[in-house]
């Protein structure tokens, strides 16, 4: 053999022969066996190790051909992958052409198995392999590594849960917008459906998503539509819960802001994840038209989907409308006009007394540039106004009312960013909801002691004087002509009238919170147990009853911590607080100056003398006003936050 070489290469030398005879030595080792082969190219090449590798077995020659007829060539042919595999030709037709088998496998000669863990394309290694390349978004791996796939997969160790792969393919992936693709609109619900074999069924043929799908239909949701691509979350975790609702809105925007008006959208907002979402009542993938009477919402079948939920589900509790929109006519009239009702109210109220109190800043301001009324609290004896009776009720009132406020505007403003920042401070929305009941069982408690209070004074003492006249809170026509008088002094055009006991707008306060009281109380308790009232009413009625319990507790807030504020202690006359309620006694100088007609009427009844009490001392007047200014500060604080949500 080596003389042929020899004799071919036409060297006649002693150093030609040695030469040729090595060539020809070379060969015969490349060409007897696979290991030979590799030993020897491994005297040179020692940073190669091909023995763990999958290809192990093979001979340098296999793959790098060419290596007979020139040994030592400069470069080393590259291998070719696609002499033995068919998956070179496949990856050219891919989103994937132009990359090298290498870019996935990992260098040519460790090159493992697939089924070995050490392999970059073990399903296992699979997020770090194609997350070196598709590392946009940033967040797309640890997406997926968080969902309920990755989780399964590499934390759970399953080596059954889908992997890159198993969505997109190996050696064939296609762009997402091509039709063949797997993860195509036209393809992900039966690539999906290859593992969820009972949900695609159910979702194929129960589900109006389905039916829309397969009438081919580009606008039907598929499965990534709702739940993401990568980020798929277990159905019952919170994160899932929450977003839920959301997701739906992307598609059905108008249900949605019905959704998030009403006691489940917003206590979903305020991060409850107990509260009803739009699966829990349409179901997930059987969610066919109310009008199907396999769907969980036929009116057949409301009784027991609610009852999922609620105890005590009768027809007139299922008639409740849960996306009731009342601000529109072409939906339940009868909400519409109590909604129209409450809104006229809330306009009323608030621009009448704005303009009201607007005037009285002003006129009030330019008496005290002139110097016309007395210093907030005068040297000398002090009376009696209100008996300790009036203001321990009126303690318990602002304990109970800043209880109700500061826990039931989250829920009404759940969509402001300061409601979602205190929502855990209070507890959440369960905690909230516990304080809110406690506060109105409290709030029913010393209403009905206010009255029973009147009762005895009238029918057991026979106290006079407390349903009408100067001494009672019901309204008569001294009130309304001081009203005139007043709105006269406010334009400059007479004299501040002379107030008796009541002023015209303490009652109006005094009646705000007794009419709040009694229907505020009475929708919240209809809220309160639904189940209990829907064997009474029907369900148009707690509808009704969550918009006069929202809005008349926001007249109730605002005219409380705007204009009663306002009327009692920021009036240039009694600013920054009139400690009068906290102490139940007033300089006499002082309430000779704002009560004239009933300080003459002590007077002329001899009377005056009975109610003078010593001043209080310093000491405990620094307390109560320290205790009126936190009350007041909160109550103002709220009805800001009330203004920046409204703003908002």
């Amino acid at each position: 053999m080596t003389g042929l070489i020899c004799f071919w290469s036409g060297k006649r030398t002693r150093i030609g022969a040695l030469a040729a005879a090595s060539a020809g030595f070379l060969l015969v080792l490349l060409t007897a066996s696979p290991s030979a082969a590799a030993s020897t190219c491994l005297e040179c090449h020692d940073d190669v190790d091909v023995a763990p590798s999958v290809h192990a077995d093979l001979s340098c020659l296999d793959c790098h051909q060419g290596l007979a007829e020139d040994p030592h060539p400069d470069p080393i042919p590259r291998a070719t992958c696609g002499d033995c595999h068919d998956a070179p030709a496949e990856l050219e037709a891919s989103v994937h052409s132009g990359q090298m088998c290498g870019d996935c496998h990992g260098r040519p000669h460790e090159i493992r198995p697939a089924g070995e863990m050490a392999s970059p394309t073990h399903p296992f290694a699979q997020p770090a392999t194609c997350g070196e390349c598709h590392d946009e978004p940033a967040d797309l791996v640890p997406k997926f590594v968080e969902s309920v796939h990755g989780r399964a997969l590499l934390k759970s160790g399953l080596i059954a849960a889908p992997s890159c792969s198993s969505c997109h393919g190996i050696h064939d992936i296609l762009a997402v917008d091509d039709p063949a693709s797997r993860t195509s609109h036209a393809q992900i619900p039966e690539t999906c459906g290859s593992c969820h074999v009972g949900i695609i069924t159910d979702w194929l043929e129960l589900s109006a998503h389905g039916a829309e799908w397969k009438a081919k239909s580009e606008e039907a949701p598929v499965c990534t539509t709702c739940h993401a691509s990568h980020a798929v979350l277990a159905a019952t975790t919170r994160e899932a819960r929450l977003a839920s609702a959301e997701t739906c809105g992307k598609c059905h925007g108008e249900r949605f802001s019905t959704y998030h008006d009403s006691f489940h959208g917003k206590a979903t907002d305020l991060g409850w994840d107990l509260a009803a979402v739009c699966s829990d009542c349409h179901t997930p993938h059987r969610n066919l038209a109310a009008s199907d009477e396999r769907s969980s919402v036929h009116p057949n079948r409301l009784t027991t989907t609610c009852g999922q939920c609620h105890a005590r589900v009768t027809t007139a509790f299922a008639s409740f409308e849960p996306h009731a929109d009342p601000r529109h006519s072409n939906g339940d009239r009868r909400l519409h006009w109590v909604w129209l009702f409450m809104t006229a109210l809330l306009i009323g109220v608030f621009g009448a007394f704005g303009v009201h109190d607007a005037l009285f800043l002003q006129r009030s301001l330019v008496a005290v540039a002139r110097q016309k009324t007395h210093e907030t609290l005068p040297a000398g004896p002090w009376i009696r106004r209100f008996t300790s009776t009036e203001v321990r009720i009126h303690a318990v009132v602002i304990l109970t009312f800043l209880t109700l406020a500061a826990t039931g505007l989250p829920l009404k403003f759940h969509a402001a960013a300061w409601a979602r920042a205190i929502s855990p401070f209070l507890g959440g929305v369960e905690g909230a909801r516990t304080l809110h009941r406690l506060a109105a069982l409290a709030t029913f408690g010393y209403f009905v002691f206010h009255l029973f209070d009147l009762a005895r004074r009238r029918f057991a003492r026979g106290e006079k004087g407390l349903f009408w006249g100067p001494n009672s809170m019901i309204p008569r026509g001294k009130d309304f002509a001081d009203l005139w008088a007043n709105l006269k002094w406010f334009l400059y055009l007479g004299r501040q009238p002379r107030l008796d006991r009541w002023a015209y707008w303490e009652k109006f306060d005094y009646f705000a919170v007794f009419w709040g009281i009694a229907i505020i109380g009475a929708s919240g308790l209809l809220l309160w147990i639904p189940g209990f009232a829907s064997r009474f009413v029907p369900g148009w009625i707690l509808n009704a009853a969550a918009i006069v319990h929202s809005d008349e507790a926001l007249l109730a807030i605002g005219f409380i911590f705007v204009f009663h504020f306002f009327h009692t202690h920021l009036r240039p006359e009694s600013f920054p607080l009139d400690p009068v309620i906290f102490t139940g006694t007033m300089p006499l100088e002082k309430f000779r100056q704002e009560r004239p007609e009933e300080y003459a009427r002590l007077v002329a009844n001899g009377k005056l003398e009975e109610y003078l009490v010593e001043a209080p001392n310093a000491a405990r007047l620094r307390q109560l006003r320290l205790l009126g200014f936190s009350a007041m500060a909160l109550g103002l604080a709220l009805a800001a936050a009330i203004l920046i949500a409204l703003l908002g």
